[in-house]
């Protein structure tokens, strides 16, 4: 019996798997992020662990003993922390969080904007790690003062569990500028500079044991005592593993309140339009792109919409057609990260007029989406990646409207597994990898193919040209208006 339990954006999720790949029994805890500021998206850490303890309690009572326990989160995620592993403030998100831009400008002129990317594969950006450090400098030097170590959400669960502190090498490898991912160590020349007086913490595979469940932790949730949990990683690497996206060649597209697209390639490429990283398991490297808006525009129009059942909006939309009757939307509503890198950009509807119905919304928010899926798949090719299988996980495959229409936009089949939950379900599979070994293919096999249509493939080439042109079009627009927030 294996737990896997992920931190999400908007709800932390678990799932007790049998040692044959079955779910047996799964909860979920909604939550939501704090937004204090424009551009500022944090989390207090507290709920992770309430939230944590809740769903072990409910799951682990079910069938025998748990046996092991993956964890795995949202990131990269800055959690910092007294030497009594006591948060200092709450966590500032990953890439949705866009407050350091000052800082990722002023690192650039110090570090050297291609002696980073050459060091750390990846530019420094609203999803860096480094430049929030500086920020908390800068704005809470008596945060900083205090601050020891360095956290994120599957670190930090894993070590309220077992007391280890450690981080596993794809989380570090997404800590620009902290982590040299040529020698795969942290770079201390850097870090020293960027993080003083924090001890970083010793490296881990997401798939070693960090550690095991201790007494005290044993008794809050329910678990047996002394029992291996997994490092860790960020969800949408967790994700890919729960559906076997790690050959060379492989995208797994990740859909969810954001969407993430990971391509396993066979050796470091440098991109300044995407993130080069370390692979979740030893030896492999990925291409990834990352928007910050997906699901939470569909969301947001329910709520506008007076919250009607999702089922309904899609049937909308289905009926809309490709197009949505002239709409075109720009999904920028919370900047943009892969591939334009602009926090400062902004989501634009074209087109409307008075005869739109909320099923056309809905219908242009769900191919924006896939747009910006062309949009990364055609970056990726361009810097050397090489895109043979798509692999869909996560909520956003059920329905089946929108898993259509990016086929239909990008001209590419989409490979579904039986599970599709995604990131707790990797977790928990790394669990059961660190006392058994199973075959993610046996655990989780294809469910089902999505072939893009014909029919539409040329209307779709229209509309993504035009997709290409709004955002240069709008651009300055979008700053100007995004300045007077």
């Amino acid at each position: 019996m294996y737990l896997g339990v992920d931190v999400g954006t908007s709800a932390s999720k678990g799932v007790l798997v049998g040692e044959d790949g079955t779910v047996l029994a799964t909860a979920v805890r909604p939550h939501a992020v704090e937004r204090p500021r424009p551009g500022h998206v944090e989390m207090d850490a507290r709920i992770w662990w309430e939230e944590f303890v809740s769903i072990a309690r409910e799951l682990a009572g079910v069938g025998d003993p748990v046996t092991a326990v993956g964890v795995s989160g949202m990131g990269p995620c800055v959690l910092l922390a007294d030497e009594a592993d006591t948060p200092l403030r709450p966590a500032i998100l990953y890439g949705v969080d866009t407050r350091a831009t000052e800082q990722i400008a002023r690192l650039d002129a110090e570090l050297g904007r291609e002696d980073v990317l050459r060091r750390c594969g990846s530019l420094l950006s609203t999803q860096a790690v480094g430049p929030k450090i500086a920020w908390v400098a800068e704005h809470e030097p008596e945060v900083a003062a205090r601050a020891r170590r360095l956290y994120m959400p599957a670190s930090h669960l894993a070590n309220r569990l077992t007391g280890a502190y450690v981080l596993d090498h794809h989380s570090a490898s997404q800590s620009v500028p902290l982590y040299d991912s040529v020698a795969q160590e942290w770079y201390r020349p850097w870090a020293e500079r960027v993080a003083p007086g924090i001890d970083l913490p010793p490296l881990r595979w997401p798939g070693d044991v960090a550690g095991h469940v201790t007494a005290d932790a044993a008794a809050a949730t329910g678990l047996p005592a002394g029992i291996p949990v997994i490092t860790g990683t960020i969800d949408a690497w967790s994700e890919a593993l729960s559906v076997g996206a790690q050959g060379v060649g492989d995208l797994m597209l990740m859909y969810g309140s954001t969407m993430f697209l990971i391509n396993t390639v066979p050796e470091r490429l440098l991109v300044p339009e995407l993130w080069s990283t370390v692979g979740a398991l030893p030896g492999t490297r990925n291409l990834a792109g990352g928007m910050a808006t997906s699901g939470m525009i569909t969301e947001w129009l329910r709520d506008l919409f007076g919250s009607p059942d999702h089922a309904t909006l899609l049937a909308e939309a289905e009926a809309s057609g490709p197009g949505a009757r002239g709409l075109l939307m720009l999904p920028y509503f919370a900047g943009e990260r892969t591939p334009i890198a602009d926090p400062h950009a902004r989501g634009v509807i074209a087109g409307l007029t008075v005869e739109h119905t909320r099923g056309d919304l809905y219908r242009a928010a769900l191919e924006a989406t896939a747009f910006g899926v062309r949009h990364n798949v055609e970056a990726m090719r361009a810097a050397g990646g090489d895109v043979r299988r798509i692999v869909a996980v996560g909520g956003g495959t059920r329905g089946g409207l929108w898993t259509r229409v990016v086929s239909d936009v990008t001209g590419l089949e989409q490979e579904i597994r039986a599970v599709t939950i995604g990131a707790c379900y990797g977790a928990a599979f790394l669990a059961a990898s660190a006392v058994a070994g199973p075959s993610i293919d046996a655990w989780n096999p294809v469910r089902e193919r999505i072939a893009p249509d014909a029919r539409v493939r040329s209307r779709y080439d229209d509309l993504y040209g035009l997709y290409l042109r709004l955002y240069p079009a709008t651009r300055e627009i979008g700053h100007t208006l995004a300045e007077g927030v």
